[in-house]
């Protein structure tokens, strides 16, 4: 496996488990458990952190003048990449409707 594969399955890989944890985070809301979803968004924006540093590895890279080529798993990886910071705000947003229903 070269580099390029192996960064972008460490990009699939970190931000599909932040995924995961994003929306654990919103079932747990969803069943009132306010702190344990807390804890969930808190271990998602840390996988999803460890996704992102490596792709800005690749970005900072790119932008030194070595060209990285763009294949079908890197194109998944910042699809994923990107899906799961949109299913971040999501997640955060319906927590915080979540809270303000269950409180009237």
């Amino acid at each position: 496996m070269d580099d390029l594969e192996q960064k972008s399955f460490e990009i699939i890989s970190s931000v599909g488990y932040a995924k995961s944890c994003f929306m654990k985070a919103i079932q747990l809301a969803y069943e009132e458990k306010y702190s344990e979803a807390q804890k969930a968004i808190d271990e998602g924006n840390e996988y999803f952190t460890q996704g992102h540093i490596v792709h800005a590895s690749m970005l900072q890279q790119e932008a030194s003048g070595n060209h990285i080529m763009m294949t079908l798993l890197l194109t998944h990886a910042e699809d994923q990449l990107m899906s799961t910071e949109l299913c971040k705000t999501m997640a955060n947003e319906i927590i915080r409707l979540y809270k303000k229903v269950g409180n009237k």
